[in-house]
């Protein structure tokens, strides 16, 4: 809530309104100077996360929690020391610990790393800088620079891959890229951050880009934003005082049930480093509830969690991608594909498209994902996730009456199979 999902949504749709006031004009509205205030929108943002912050205290103190603020250190597998804010210390003695630290923004090694921000820093600029580099191609990256753009920033994007999003559909990160260049956004693919240098001069930055084919290339800018993952918060734990043990990128390791190789300490959430989203890490902790307070052991289930990269247009997704059907699907795959203009955008003028799609098992007809780029797409996609969850096939869309006019409808009225596709997987899904 504090430098996550909540504070950057607010930043998202304050961003947007300047795509929107020009779109406006296509449907008669004047133009008209607007200003825009950073500092009003930074003070707003800040008070609805106070707000919020108080409604989870609250919650704990009425489900009967006691709150102890400080900074914890685990001295053994039944004690933690708590250090609060004026210096003082104190040992809590507990039969079961849950580490649920989350985790942190990571920069690489590379000369002038810190003279860069992170996310945290984003979320809290004092004034709109005139031009940013953000370094990385994941979705943070891509949801900073459209806040960025959108508050009149010129921004470059500098991406090791020729597309951003890894992980995401091929397709949707084909348009993504289309659409953040679209946008004004300069899109740097398949090049690399060589140091960043304090501009004496200009009291800026000077960011050397390393091209495709090894080229440089000095980008000068008032910030750079370090948008290269995030590793999990395991630092000064007191770990080592138990026998956790750690995993790839320092994670914590758990069993099917969250419990580490220490019985009594149990993680989840980021700081496990299996998948990194909020209602993730709420789903895991009701697992955590059931198995360590209710005594009735419950396994997280990963399967079918959809997603949303809030870039603007968004993309939203739930189940596999195509690529990953067929690396892992067994027989064949039927993939449906629609590309369109939303309504919106033909009276705007707005040549960004919207594109959608569903990957179905050819024999069963079982849909094994959907994906969307475009206006609301992560608001329709968590309802196509509770299809996919209660396993829907391609059928149950197509015996679905549509909402008309409305791009949602589009998913239930793909009819025609862009291709099908031989899967090299061992494994029905």
């Amino acid at each position: 809530v504090i430098r996550g999902c909540v504070p950057k949504k607010l930043l998202v749709y304050a961003s947007s309104f300047q795509a929107d006031f020009r779109d406006s004009q296509g449907f008669g509205w004047g133009e008209a100077a607007r200003p825009f205030d950073l500092k009003h929108l930074m003070d707003k943002k800040s008070a609805e996360v106070g707000r919020l912050n108080g409604i989870y205290g609250r919650l704990l103190k009425n489900s009967g929690c006691d709150y102890v603020e400080g900074r914890g250190r685990i001295l053994d597998p039944h004690s933690v020391e708590v250090t609060a804010p004026d210096g003082t210390t104190r040992v809590l003695k507990t039969k079961n610990i849950l580490v649920a630290t989350g985790g942190r923004a990571f920069k690489p090694d590379i000369p002038g790393a810190e003279l860069c921000d992170t996310s945290d820093e984003g979320l809290v600029y004092g004034e709109v800088p005139k031009t940013m580099v953000i370094v990385g191609g994941g979705y943070i990256a891509v949801e900073f620079a459209g806040i960025y753009a959108g508050f009149g920033s010129e921004v470059h994007i500098v991406c090791r891959k020729p597309l951003p999003l890894r992980g995401f559909d091929e397709e949707c990160r084909q348009l993504v890229l289309k659409n953040l260049q679209s946008r004004g956004i300069h899109v740097h693919v398949n090049s690399n951050p060589a140091a960043i240098a304090k501009n004496e001069a200009t009291g800026g930055l000077s960011v050397t880009v390393a091209g495709p084919d090894g080229a440089q290339q000095v980008i000068e800018a008032d910030k750079c934003m370090f948008a290269t993952g995030r590793k999990p918060n395991v630092h000064n734990l007191g770990l080592e005082n138990t026998k956790v043990e750690l995993g790839p990128n320092n994670a914590i390791k758990v069993n099917n049930i969250l419990q580490t190789a220490e019985p009594s300490v149990w993680a989840c959430g980021d700081v496990i480093d299996r998948i990194q989203l909020t209602p993730v890490a709420l789903m895991e902790g009701m697992c955590l509830t059931d198995t360590i307070a209710r005594g009735k052991p419950r396994e997280p289930d990963y399967t079918y969690v959809a997603s949303a990269v809030f870039c603007q247009p968004p993309l939203a997704t739930v189940g596999i991608t195509e690529d990953e059907a067929i690396e892992t699907h067994v027989g064949e795959i039927d993939v449906y594909v629609e590309g369109f203009r939303p309504m919106r955008n033909t009276l705007s003028g707005r040549e960004e498209r919207a594109l959608m799609k569903l990957v179905v098992d050819a024999a069963s007809r079982k849909v094994l994902g959907a994906h969307m780029v475009g206006p609301d797409s992560p608001e329709i996609m968590q309802g196509i996730a509770v299809a996919l969850k209660a396993g829907a096939t391609k059928e149950v869309f197509d015996s679905t009456i549509g909402i008309h006019p409305s791009s949602a409808e589009e998913f239930v009225t793909m009819r025609t199979v862009a291709r099908r596709v031989q899967c090299k997987g061992t494994a029905k899904m």
